[in-house]
């Protein structure tokens, strides 16, 4: 067997075929693999327990009903996050407009003619080492998140919580790889915004 198609050996083999024979106990094995993880992911994109606990149900379920599309084209564990992201931003957009969300542009660092930042940002980032700021630190990302317009926020999180490819994404929201990439970019842009805030703030209390 060459390297690369020992590289594309799928961990859960096992777990699919037994999810195609409609093992006994094979849905119980997706669940305790998978369930923790779909949950995760499901409440950093949804920003609530409630549609995450939903979600977890939803796309597990959807998973072992459709367990014989699975190609194999790509791992399992992508594919079932594919399916339970795609859960989470449906059930995100059925309630979109209940909350309160920011104007992406009013807080990115603006822009010169030639798409370049202009702004000075201070360099923060030796602070960020301080073990005294790790908690507190957590919680101003996890609130910038949090703070993202759910688009953005999504395919954050699907591309730097869970790892998922550009192609992947852009297949799980239905949009162009040019937009997955500026939303992760854009995304980021802006959690370095708030972070360099945060870090700003506690320097001149000091």
């Amino acid at each position: 067997m060459s390297v690369a198609n020992r590289a594309r050996v799928d961990t859960d083999a096992d777990l699919v075929a037994a999810l195609r024979r409609d093992d006994a106990g094979a849905m119980d094995r997706l669940v305790e693999t998978y369930a923790d993880r779909v949950y995760r992911l499901a409440v950093r994109i949804t920003g609530s327990r409630e549609d995450a606990e939903e979600v977890v149900q939803d796309a597990l379920w959807t998973v072992g009903r459709k367990i014989n599309t699975f190609k194999g084209e790509s791992a399992f564990g992508s594919w079932l996050y594919r399916i339970a992201a795609n859960a989470a931003y449906m059930k995100l957009r059925a309630r979109r407009g209940k909350g309160r969300e920011i104007a992406l542009d009013d807080v990115l660092p603006a822009l010169d003619s030639g798409g370049i930042h202009f702004e000075p940002m201070d360099d923060w980032s030796v602070r960020v080492d301080d073990r005294a700021l790790q908690g507190e630190l957590r919680k101003v990302l996890d609130s910038a998140i949090a703070e993202l317009p759910s688009d953005y926020r999504t395919a954050l999180v699907l591309h730097d919580v869970e790892g998922l490819s550009n192609p992947d994404i852009a297949d799980t929201l239905g949009i162009s790889l040019p937009a997955v990439k500026s939303r992760v970019h854009r995304s980021r842009l802006f959690l370095r915004k708030r972070l360099s805030e945060y870090m700003n703030d506690g320097a001149a209390r000091t």
